[in-house]
């Protein structure tokens, strides 16, 4: 939330503390950049708001096998939908990292970067 007054966010999260944060505390954050489920609001700028997700992917890229490090101009490249039936099966290691990397391509497409909607569904596949 924002506010010109300080005052009237602090009385808010007061109020808000008070009626949900009884077993727990609420957490909240103060600053010109925010972060929050990987997306960054940078409002450093006056009278404007940068919004991306620049940290999420940067993280999703350290996570990605050695053999998937590699640039590509389009998501959607030409053997997209190739299936080859004869590869050999991922160990359970290699498909939850799978899983969590598609997962998060999914959240990331829905929010940023709708031009990897398509092989983000097919990875669902």
């Amino acid at each position: 939330m924002s506010h010109i007054e300080r005052k009237v966010i602090e009385d808010i999260i007061r109020q808000l503390s008070k009626k949900f944060g009884k077993e727990s505390p609420l957490t909240t954050a103060k600053g010109k950049v925010l972060d929050y489920l990987g997306i960054t609001q940078d409002y450093l700028t006056k009278g404007s708001v940068k919004i991306s997700m620049y940290n999420y992917i940067d993280e999703m890229l350290t996570e990605l096998p050695s053999d998937m490090n590699v640039s590509v101009k389009t998501p959607a490249t030409s053997h997209l939908f190739n299936v080859d039936k004869d590869t050999t099966k991922f160990t359970k290691k290699t498909v939850q990292l799978f899983h969590h990397l598609v997962a998060k391509l999914l959240y990331l497409s829905r929010r940023m970067q709708q031009d990897i909607q398509t092989a983000a569904a097919f990875l669902c596949t």
